[in-house]
């Protein structure tokens, strides 16, 4: 649940991150940063990048995971990238492939990347919550507009 005030703030100042001169993970690493920090729900965030049949994790901040390498299908990432789909999880113990990052999760939210003129998946955002129900509609709509500016980036600069 974010508040419009702040999405558009955090869009401004993501933008500005990621037209920066810094190489792109880094820029991608302080993007990360910046929303775990103004985000209080947000317990881990990163970004898995698809390759192949594969999510590979790229810039993340939060507790470590061995969940370095997912493959499509599996979990809750897997799953946004075989069904193409957004994923909202209010509980992930109610989630029969759930794949435990942490002990401390409860909510999951997975927003796809995709390339802008074509749609194909690119990527996705990850973001756990430690709360039942810490996502919704308005994070969604949110870390779209992230995905869709990482994309851009992404794609100008042909460089995962």
């Amino acid at each position: 649940m974010i508040d419009d005030r702040l999405a558009t703030e955090l869009i401004l100042k993501a933008e500005a991150l990621l037209e920066g001169e810094a190489p792109l993970p880094e820029r991608l690493q302080q993007l990360m940063q910046l929303l775990k920090d103004h985000q209080p729900h947000y317990h881990w965030v990163g970004i898995y990048w698809l390759k192949g049949n594969e999510l590979i994790l790229g810039p993340y901040v939060g507790p470590p995971t061995e969940h370095v390498c997912i493959p499509v299908g599996r979990g809750v990432c897997g799953t946004a990238v075989a069904e193409n789909v957004n994923q909202i999880v209010y509980d992930v113990r109610e989630r029969s492939n759930y794949l435990a990052c942490n002990l401390e999760t409860r909510s999951e939210i997975v927003v796809l990347i995709r390339e802008p003129n074509t749609g194909k998946i690119l990527g996705q955002i990850d973001v756990d919550g430690t709360e039942v129900g810490a996502f919704d509609e308005s994070d969604e709509a949110f870390l779209e507009v992230i995905a869709d500016r990482i994309a851009r980036c992404v794609s100008q600069r042909s460089v995962i």
